[in-house]
């Protein structure tokens, strides 16, 4: 049984006109905090104006969650971009969720990259310093992998003068360099509750977890993420709350 609380954190507002994506007024509810799409991969004005009045509704705190751009893949492509190109296109995106907030007379807590982006700062430390000069332009936490080196993370954040918050996965597999498995491999995705509750209680009162390769690797981590487009994850929230 899980001893400690963290708080849960889930991708939300990835709909488009009437394309409908995630389940997120049932979602919402059993969420701390929601990572909204900005437009660039998923998103329009409506969604996600509604989308931040849902979270105003049930106390959850707002995060923007900007990726490349990249509609029709739904952010999970690499695209080259230089430098200030990428930096741009991300102060783009979330200026326009803040300036929602503010228009529902609330606050941007924090900024999670989507996608092939948030993978690709991970493994690339000059993608990594475009983010964190995103972020710096709104003095907000960046929310990133926890992984098991972090201190290269750390020494570029302080540059920009950037909070981090690690963060870790309840409903997907890892790989034994600490990152996430790929999508197409089979197990890479965690489908039932009773893998999701083992590995999440690994994290949180051992600070490991024992990767896709049948490895242990350590991971600290301030916040737990569950996909809300996982066709479990309702249940799956619903056990970790039941289980904090």
């Amino acid at each position: 049984m899980i001893k400690q609380t963290i708080t849960l954190n889930c991708d939300m507002g990835e709909s488009y006109g009437q394309w409908v994506k995630g389940n997120d007024s049932q979602v919402m509810p059993l969420i701390d905090m929601a990572n909204i799409a900005c437009g660039f991969h998923a998103s329009d004005p409506k969604t996600m104006a509604d989308t931040v009045k849902l979270a105003i509704q049930h106390d959850v705190k707002i995060g923007a969650h900007p990726s490349y751009p990249d509609r029709l893949g739904f952010g999970r492509r690499t695209i080259p971009m230089n430098s200030e190109e990428l930096t741009y296109t991300l102060i783009y995106q979330i200026g326009a969720l803040k300036a929602m907030c503010e228009s529902f007379n609330t606050e941007l807590h924090y900024i999670k990259p989507h996608g092939a982006l948030y993978n690709d700062m991970i493994e690339d430390h000059s993608i990594f310093e475009s983010v964190a000069d995103a972020a710096s332009c709104f003095a907000l936490p960046l929310m990133m992998l926890a992984h098991p080196d972090n201190q290269p993370f750390l020494d570029i954040a302080d540059r920009y003068e950037v909070p981090l918050l690690f963060e870790a996965f309840a409903d997907r597999a890892y790989t034994s360099n600490g990152m996430l498995a790929p999508r197409a491999q089979a197990g890479a995705v965690l489908t039932d509750s009773e893998s999701v509750l083992n590995q999440v209680e690994q994290i949180i009162n051992y600070g490991k977890l024992v990767t896709i390769d049948g490895d242990v690797i350590q991971i600290e981590a301030d916040t737990i993420c569950v996909h809300g487009d996982n066709p479990q994850a309702l249940q799956i929230l619903e056990d970790l709350r039941a289980s904090f």
